[in-house]
């Protein structure tokens, strides 16, 4: 027998089994967003903010190559939502101290609707194709 003969392993096709489906990847640079898909990005990042940080973040990693409006604004939101958000989790822990607690879950409730209040204005206005800029923000992200 040959060496080409022993190594050989029977495909299922050869002995009438079902063939294997062929996949194929996803290309490795993904396509630029339209001008309305890069609207719609960036307002979702905006509007995610009433979800905490975690949507603009999400957003800004994975469509700030693909659409300069997504990016500039998604990075705006990150930079808005991200230290409420660390705020809101710091006063959250605090609201299970007795006595006190009531205190911090009012102010949690309260950095909530701000923070709401300000990504559903944004949203608002970054869906109209303005850009928004937020009155309070660090813009530590650059």
């Amino acid at each position: 027998m040959s060496n080409t003969r022993q190594n050989h392993r029977p495909r299922p096709e050869e002995h009438g089994g079902a063939q294997r489906p062929v996949y194929q990847g996803a290309p490795a640079n993904a396509l630029p967003l339209t001008a309305s898909e890069d609207r719609q990005w960036a307002t979702l990042a905006h509007f995610g903010g009433i979800l905490a940080f975690v949507p603009s973040l999400i957003i800004y990693l994975v469509f700030r190559d693909r659409g300069p409006f997504t990016a500039q604004e998604s990075k705006e939101a990150l930079n808005f939502t991200l230290p409420p958000s660390i705020a809101a989790l710091t006063v959250w822990a605090l609201s299970f101290i007795p006595e006190i607690g009531g205190f911090f879950a009012v102010l949690n409730a309260m950095i909530w609707v701000y923070v709401a209040v300000s990504s559903v204005i944004a949203g608002i206005e970054c869906n109209r194709g303005r850009p928004y800029r937020y009155p309070l923000n660090l813009r530590r992200i650059q």
